[in-house]
């Protein structure tokens, strides 16, 4: 199953977002009763589960096939680029669902958010991939909303919002990463490796990190994990915010270039900071909403004030017909 409309692929992306968005408050909830490992290992074993079934009708019609016919792949190649991709996404979720125990859902949506200026910094830093004037501006920018969003004039940059900022590092990094490895890989495989090999890290991490050793003063792990906030977030965060999101993504990022994909997801946190507020009353204040403006203006400055990165498509997918994903 592939993506050949880009309307059909930013469509997506943008319920990519909103799913994202909302989420946070769900993950909020259930981090206060399960484990970060224990939760993230779940949610990714589910994951994996719900891509098997859609890969199995993929495969029977072949249109993964058909679509990929003349991009040749080795399977050597597809387990590496889903373990490293896995690797990338499971480092930027462990910091995630972390660091939101020490800091507001909408302080976590923003500063995630980072990871749209980050991605053209990170790709001129690494690739040395061209840096446009305004990219420089929207990182500029960005920085200073992250400062007053977190620090203001405390002083103070919390553990959590640190963490949260490795976190956007991160899902920069899988933005870059998805983008220069996946041309030549069908989608739906690499998905599904990918979500399993973050499953994998995050079971190895929650056994190093005793996570499975509770106290008698705890709740036990299997009651806390039939808690209904814990089952719906796993869920919710499995299925849409995991199985579907980085399908998308993986499929999308054929036919959009890392900067728009990056720009449609600076969405995020609006969603979040939306569903904090309705849900958990969380006020930004002043200082807040100064460094909430400054991130996002950072976002859309960087992304559409960079004119030299079209849609990259290939000959088959000018000739491809849209379809409904």
């Amino acid at each position: 199953m592939t993506i050949k409309s880009p309307r059909a692929a930013i469509g997506l992306l943008c319920f990519v977002s909103f799913v994202w968005g909302a989420e946070f408050v769900l993950v909020d909830r259930a981090i206060e009763t399960v484990a970060t490992h224990t939760f993230n290992g779940l949610r990714f074993l589910v994951a994996t589960l719900c891509l098997l079934p859609l890969w199995n009708l993929d495969r029977a019609n072949n249109s993964d096939l058909q679509a990929e016919q003349t991009k040749p792949y080795s399977v050597t190649r597809l387990l590496i680029t889903g373990f490293g991709l896995g690797f990338l996404l499971f480092l930027g979720f462990a910091t995630q669902t972390e660091g939101m125990r020490y800091t507001s859902v909408s302080n976590a949506g923003f500063i995630t958010g980072l990871n749209v200026p980050l991605v053209p910094l990170l790709g001129f830093l690494l690739f040395r991939d061209k840096l446009s004037k305004p990219a420089w501006i929207g990182v500029a920018s960005a920085t200073a909303g992250l400062y007053f969003l977190t620090v203001g004039d405390k002083l103070v940059f919390n553990s959590g919002d640190f963490l949260i900022l490795i976190c956007a590092l991160a899902f920069a990094a899988h933005i870059i990463a998805t983008g220069k490895t996946t041309q030549k890989l069908p989608s739906i495989p690499l998905s599904i490796i990918q979500m399993a090999a973050v499953a994998i890290y995050s079971a190895v991490a929650a056994g190093l990190s005793g996570e499975f050793n509770f106290s008698a003063d705890n709740p036990a792990l299997l009651s806390a994990l039939l808690e209904p906030i814990v089952i719906i977030a796993i869920l919710v965060a499995a299925i849409f915010g995991s199985a579907l999101a980085y399908w998308a993504q993986t499929a999308a990022q054929k036919i959009l270039s890392a900067h728009q994909v990056a720009l449609i997801f600076a969405l995020e946190p609006l969603f979040a900071h939306g569903s904090a507020a309705l849900f958990l009353h969380e006020v930004l204040g002043v200082k807040g909403w100064i460094g909430a403006g400054l991130i996002l203006a950072g976002m859309l400055i960087s992304e559409l004030g960079d004119k030299n990165h079209p849609p990259q498509m290939s000959a088959d997918e000018h000739s491809s017909a849209p379809t409904g994903y």
